[in-house]
């Protein structure tokens, strides 16, 4: 399906849009960078706090492994919607943990959601074909 002009210029990104939407990519790029990369070097704090969780130690790198993962396909433009819904699953996943060991709701438990929502709200300022996707009629 392709696009006539007037469509395709009503979903570009004006250029203040796709720097706040970069703005928050990096910042939210950089929390999860420093908490994937603790869990592959398998630092004692991070294996404990992850343990008292409810998790295996041996699982930690693997956690980390698939967070740096989803973290570096949603980097990649073509991408980036694939790896928002990782990412998306991955803090799902954290959320369930949470709520799991009875954490408070908005300190802990929320935490992901928020991360998430920031994830996204990059993702849609900065894509024009997310803007798409969401403004398309159907």
């Amino acid at each position: 399906m392709s696009l006539n002009a007037s469509a395709a210029t009503d979903v570009q990104p004006s250029r203040a849009s796709a720097r706040t939407g970069l703005v928050i990519a990096i910042l939210v790029d950089l929390f999860l960078l420093f908490d994937s990369v603790p869990k592959l070097l398998q630092l004692p704090a991070v294996v404990t706090a992850t343990v008292q969780l409810g998790f295996p130690a041996h699982t930690v790198p693997v956690m980390g492994a698939l967070l740096l993962i989803g973290l570096v396909v949603y980097n990649v433009p073509r991408t980036a919607v694939f790896g928002a819904v990782l990412l998306t699953g991955y803090l799902g996943g954290a959320v369930c943990a949470n709520v799991r060991t009875e954490q408070p709701l908005f300190g802990y438990v929320l935490f992901p959601v928020y991360v998430a929502v920031l994830l996204w709200l990059a993702l849609y300022l900065r894509s024009p074909a997310l803007r798409q996707l969401v403004r398309s009629p159907r």
